[in-house]
């Protein structure tokens, strides 16, 4: 039987990177995938994918997580059938630039603390009260290596992934007394479009970040998030810190010659 048959299983930045093989993963075992971007057209091409792999049905919202007004009003209006949401994953979120601070671009900050951290909060606190009401539910948050130690040039994204750290075991603590179950994941180097983010749309640029290195893949943190949601229900697993062998954290890394 299906680990997640009957599970409703909402997933934030569904359309591409960690956010789309979460959904892949949670597909084939068998969860009713409720799935959220701001590429609502991207979500569509995924579902009879996604139905193909095993989900038991799936339905998809624009959304962008930044909009409080717009994430409480998509989610209250939900038909009555998604609106027991069994697993959250809050995976939206970005980076934008590499500078140091002094040279930032505030645009770029803004865009970062409104998506990573005050996104996060806005769908928690959509989504979790319920969670609490019927006595079952798991959140699991995005993290990152970032949040752990500071690099050179990229404080304002540590700083937002050192916020969704805190946020994570505020919440853990929060829920505590109920049968609610709180998870960080952090991964480290991951190829994904977010360094093509990061740059905008610099391809090579980009493809430099992970030269000379082996890095996880999405599917490598889906398959982490999906062990993690399917311990028996007295386990919480707090925080998964993950990178590939070729990191040490986010200072170090065993950089090949090409």
């Amino acid at each position: 039987m299906p680990k997640l048959q009957g599970k409703t299983v909402f997933i934030t930045g569904a359309s591409s990177g960690i956010g789309e093989s979460c959904a892949r993963a949670f597909a084939a075992e068998g969860g009713r995938l409720l799935l959220a971007a701001r590429r609502k057209s991207r979500l569509d091409e995924l579902a009879p994918q996604l139905i193909a792999a095993g989900a038991e049905t799936v339905h998809s919202l624009e959304l962008d997580v930044r909009d409080q007004p717009k994430v409480e009003s998509t989610l209250a209006a939900l038909p009555p059938e998604w609106q027991a949401i069994d697993v959250l994953i809050n995976n939206a979120g970005l980076s934008r630039g590499l500078d140091k601070l002094y040279e930032g671009n505030s645009e770029d900050w803004d865009e970062m603390i409104d998506t990573n951290v005050k996104g996060l909060l806005y769908v928690t606190k959509a989504v979790v009260p319920g969670m609490v009401q019927r006595g079952a539910g798991h959140v699991v948050n995005m993290g990152s290596t970032a949040g752990e130690l500071t690099y050179p040039k990229g404080a304002v994204y540590c700083a937002t992934k050192a916020a969704e750290r805190a946020i994570n075991d505020g919440l853990r603590q929060d829920v505590l007394g109920t049968p609610i179950r709180v998870t960080s994941v952090d991964p480290g180097m991951v190829e994904t479009p977010f360094s093509e983010v990061r740059f905008r749309g610099d391809k090579e640029r980009a493809a430099k970040v992970y030269q000379g290195v082996t890095p996880l893949i999405p599917g490598d943190v889906a398959d982490a998030i999906l062990w993690a949601v399917t311990r028996p229900a007295h386990v919480n697993i707090a925080r998964i810190l993950m990178t590939p062998v070729d990191q040490a954290n986010s200072l170090l890394f065993n950089r090949k010659e090409q």
